[in-house]
């Protein structure tokens, strides 16, 4: 028992010496220094930000013993020039020399073609700038980025134009795989939101002043006053010098610009900017970063150094994440050589120098624990300058965030940040990590902001295109019903009560709508209006106008009241009652035909909504058809009732008085004038036309044109199924009769009744001399009992009589002549001897 614990301890002992031998071994086979490689271009914005904080990092990493420890960092870097073309033979040269890593490139055109590189080479590729973001496809399965995707980004941008409702968008890009990658990704955010990219001006990425001039010339012809600047910080500050001279940059106009022009204003030195003051009023967007000592720290620590070097470009997030990127792959290497991977290169039998070829294809060699080297690098999780450096499934960084900027006075304001978490907010993203996500409405929210021009009202958005073409508006033409709409030899060849509503609604519109009305349809018989809406939905594609081309009546419908600006009226015309049509359920339960106005949307509501058989629905086409089909009626080939909205039918039964409207309306789908899908000049004449419901014009032109009925109000009334006043004349009459002549009964009574009883008062006056002789007694009562009451009495007294109990006034009746009878008898019994 005793000897045990000795023996286990022995053994400890020797396990302990055996895994210290390991490590020691282990230890003893780390690499002394470790290639890594960057590729940017020295002489840009990003690159000189870039290219120190790489270095920082370096110097950082070899200094820390907890990284790489006995492994020195080695950097090599090279210069890609801001050319794709340069950039790929930079890359195949730094490929040559054994890097295990590549930090870079900034840019996402020379990304796409290293990344088939690194690719067949196992090279992890980080870039801290290149934010395409096809470049996360699976085809790149080497391509790690280090900084935030454009995807999110133009979420951002599309949450920006969502929280001020604007629904189109005009989007200037550079035409490369960077500028053509955002757009897209905005063109898809934008979906999200019912909103659109209206369109597209591409700026060529090796441009002039007149090339830029040219396309934002073009940019301000459309009708979209928000414009989305998504180009190359070296070359992009050259479009708002431009756009000022072409006054863009005033009152109206949104520009909303991506990161690229965060980072000039944080890399421009204070004073560079003064004399931009046309660029007050941007929103800006900045890969956000949240604040920590350790980014104070390397702030400082990167401008005293860049002051000594006298560089002229400051820092900006780019930057940061350049930093952050020579960590993550020191961590990764630092793993993959605690797991005792070996660093080794292969050939690639497929690489071999051609005959009489001087590309040395055979140098590039193939790194044999690339893969395990992208595992630990995925598999990152620290604090960095930029925040938490962690990778999502889809190998983008965790949490992405922006702020957003407003330029005031050339200089950039902070009004709020966008994040994947919780969208628009003025709370740091950071801190609201720590509560459960909130996209709703209301949560979105953002600072005020100061807008083009020096205002702060929010710009409407949009204005009608300025290129000189009118507005096109089909008019349907039908062979009846002229009061709605009709041809004309007027200035507008139409004329109608349609066609005054349409013109004093473009009269309000706060700018000018020039309008040009083509009329559809021969007259002889009704148009069909799904062809008609067709055409506004094709003519997209076909007229080089492309916005709201042909205007046409979705529902030609009028309502009678002030509330037509919002509820369309469909009801029943039917012939008398005849027919035994009551209303709707009575006509759908009916076999019986039903009649339609042919070309209109009635004849799919009646199939589709109410399952109407198609074989009871007669096409009508004019008034004259109307009146004959219900004249016939069902037995002789006509109708039983026509389904139409109340405008029609109010022009026809202002001919033919001997119909009649019965049932309720049944359907309230409102009316207006058709537009193509999401046309801005759509809201602006729905404002319009409240305008004019409010100030009663409306109502006025309704009058003119619908109030002209032939037909007497008795006539129109004729047979009326709806009870009013007029239906019960009759019993009110007799019941008012009878309440007459009871009244006058009651009044009678009382005033006989009153007769009476001021009578017996009288004869009871106490003031009578009852000491009188027998023959004087008998003498005044004989002459009370015959004489009458010389007056009523006052009104008062007839008030308070009226007010006594019925009762009372029957019991004193009752008694005064018992009590006469007692007086006499007593005036005689004193009278004797």
């Amino acid at each position: 028992m005793g000897g045990a614990p000795a023996a286990t301890a022995a053994v400890v002992v020797l396990w302990l010496a055996f895994a210290g031998g390991e490590v020691a071994a282990a230890a003893g086979d780390r690499p002394s220094e470790v290639s890594i490689g960057a590729l940017f271009t020295y002489d840009s914005v990003i690159g000189r930000a870039a290219q120190l904080a790489i270095e920082l990092a370096v110097d950082e990493v070899n200094a820390d013993r907890t990284v790489l420890d006995g492994t020195k960092l080695n950097l090599i870097s090279q210069d890609t020039n801001c050319s794709g073309f340069i950039g790929t033979i930079e890359a195949l040269q730094l490929m040559e020399k054994n890097v295990v890593a590549v930090i870079g490139p900034q840019s996402s055109g020379i990304g796409h073609v290293i990344s088939h590189v690194v690719n067949e080479l196992h090279v992890p590729l980080l870039s801290f700038a290149a934010t395409d973001p096809t470049l996360s496809a699976s085809e790149y399965p080497y391509f790690v980025r280090s900084t935030i995707s454009d995807y999110f980004q133009m979420h951002a941008v599309a949450s920006i134009v969502d929280y001020y409702q604007w629904k189109e968008v005009t989007a200037i890009f550079v035409d490369d795989d960077y500028g053509r990658g955002g757009v897209s990704a905005l063109s898809d955010a934008l979906a999200l939101n019912r909103a659109r990219i209206s369109y597209k001006a591409a700026i060529p990425p090796v441009s002039n002043a007149d090339m830029i001039n040219d396309v934002l010339y073009r940019a301000n012809m459309m009708e979209s006053r928000v414009f989305v600047v998504h180009v190359n910080p070296d070359a992009g500050m050259r479009i708002f010098s431009i756009a000022n001279k072409l006054r863009m940059m005033g009152s109206g106009y949104v520009w909303i610009v991506t990161d690229w022009l965060a980072a000039v204003l944080d890399s421009s030195r204070p004073g560079d900017l003064k004399t931009m003051s046309y660029m007050q009023g941007l929103i800006v967007l900045r890969q956000h970063c949240p604040e920590s000592g350790t980014k104070k720290e390397f702030i400082s620590k990167w401008n005293n150094i860049a002051r000594n070097r006298s560089i002229a470009s400051g820092l900006n997030s780019y930057g940061l994440y350049a930093y952050d990127s020579v960590w993550i792959v020191a961590r990764a290497i630092d793993q993959l050589i605690d797991s005792g991977q070996k660093i080794n290169f292969s050939a690639d039998p497929r690489l071999h120098d051609s005959t009489n070829s001087t590309l040395r294809l055979s140098t590039l060699r193939l790194f044999d624990s690339g893969e395990q080297l992208l595992q630990q690098v995925l598999l990152t999780n620290f604090t960095g300058l930029t925040g938490q450096i962690q990778f999502d499934s889809d190998r983008n960084l965790v949490h992405p965030a922006y702020d957003i900027l407003n330029i005031g006075d050339s200089e950039p304001h902070l009004i709020g940040y966008w994040s994947n978490y919780s969208g628009l907010s003025v709370a740091t993203p950071e801190s609201l990590y720590e509560k459960p996500p909130n996209r709703s409405t209301s949560a979105q929210q953002l600072s005020k902001v100061l807008w083009p021009g020096d205002t702060s009202t929010k710009p409407k958005g949009w204005v009608f295109p300025n290129n000189g073409q009118p507005l096109r508006v089909g008019v349907p033409n039908k062979p009846s019903f002229k009061e709605l709409v009709s041809r004309d030899t007027g200035p507008d060849n139409v004329t109608g009560y349609c066609i005054e509503i349409f013109n004093a609604a473009i009269k309000l519109l706060p700018y000018p709508v020039p309008c040009h009305f083509i009329v559809i349809g021969d007259g002889s018989k009704n148009p069909d209006y799904d062809d008609i809406i067709s055409m506004v939905a094709a003519n997209n594609t076909v007229s080089a106008l492309g916005r709201f081309v042909l205007i046409i009546w979705l529902f030609v419908v009028l309502i009678i009241n002030s509330s037509y600006t919002a509820s369309l009226t469909s009801i029943l015309t039917v012939q008398q009652l005849a027919t035994g049509i009551t209303g709707l359920d009575s006509l759908l339960a009916s076999a019986l035909p039903i009649g339609y106005q042919a070309g209109k949307f009635t004849r799919n509501y009646l199939i589709e909504e109410l399952n109407v058989p198609a074989s009871r629905l007669v096409p009508l086409n004019t008034i004259n058809e109307y009146a004959d089909a219900l004249n016939r009626g069902p037995k002789d080939g006509g109708v039983a009732a026509i389904v139409d909205e109340m405008p029609y039918v109010e022009i026809f039964l202002s001919y033919h008085c001997n119909f009649q409207i019965v049932g309720q309306e049944f359907t309230k789908e409102g009316w207006g004038f058709a537009f193509q899908r999401d046309s801005p000049l759509a809201a602006d004449m729905s404002t319009a036309i409240l305008q004019l419901s409010e100030n009663g014009q409306l109502q006025r032109i309704h009058d003119e044109w619908l109030s002209r009925s032939s037909c007497s109000s008795d006539d129109g009334e004729m047979g009326a199924t709806r009870l009013g006043l007029g239906s019960f004349w009759g019993l009110f009459l007799v019941c008012a009769l009878i309440c007459v002549f009871a009244l006058v009964l009651f009044f009678a009574r009382v005033c006989w009744q009153y007769y009476n009883y001021s009578g017996s008062e009288e004869a009871n006056d106490p003031r009578e001399d009852t000491a009188s002789t027998a023959a004087a007694a008998v003498a005044v009562a004989d002459e009370i009992q015959r004489r009458k009451p010389k007056r009523l009495g006052s009104f008062k007294e007839l008030i308070q009589f009226v007010d006594k109990k019925e009762a009372e006034v029957r019991k004193s009746m009752k008694r005064r002549p018992s009590d006469k009878d007692n007086q006499a008898g007593s005036s005689d019994i004193q009278s004797m001897p």
